[in-house]
């Protein structure tokens, strides 16, 4: 299944770093990034999340919230974040039903492992629709952030 412009998206309530749930329900009425990323450590992973990090006034200023969402727990998290600097929310889908609904998990990764999130940044509009999705197949790939950046202006 893959999610295409207007659709609804999918609705999710994930902890965060801090133990915290953040539900998409949060964000409505607000344009919300949200990242999928395979694996925390990773230098692809990392590469990513720190150049959203570092153009982060970018989002802020176009009134946009960025949430991040991997496979892994949320100390692994809490620690890649922490070390990271990442102003914004890491979450995890353990359990794997978010990236599942947003078409965005491989079955098999490298190194035999079943189950990560594929590479993948969507943007939900204020009413809770898809603006904007992307799905990597590679996981050497980045998102397109320049468009995800026209979409949101």
């Amino acid at each position: 299944m893959s999610l295409k412009i207007g659709d609804s998206a999918p609705l999710f309530t994930l902890l965060n770093t801090e133990k915290k749930e953040i539900s998409l329900a949060d964000f409505k009425g607000k344009k919300v990034v949200v990242l999928f990323f395979p694996l925390a450590f990773t230098s692809v992973c990392t590469a990513e999340l720190c150049s959203v990090r570092d153009g982060i006034g970018v989002f802020s200023n176009l009134k946009t919230d960025v949430v991040a969402i991997s496979v892994d727990s949320l100390f692994t998290l809490g620690k890649f974040k922490e070390e990271q600097n990442l102003p914004f929310n890491l979450l995890s889908d353990f359990n794997k039903q978010t990236s599942t609904a947003y078409g965005a998990l491989y079955e098999e990764f490298v190194l035999g492992m079943k189950g990560v999130s594929k590479r993948a940044a969507f943007v939900v509009d204020e009413a809770g629709k898809i603006a904007y999705a992307e799905v990597l197949e590679s996981a050497g790939d980045q998102p397109d952030f320049e468009k995800i950046k026209a979409i949101i202006a």
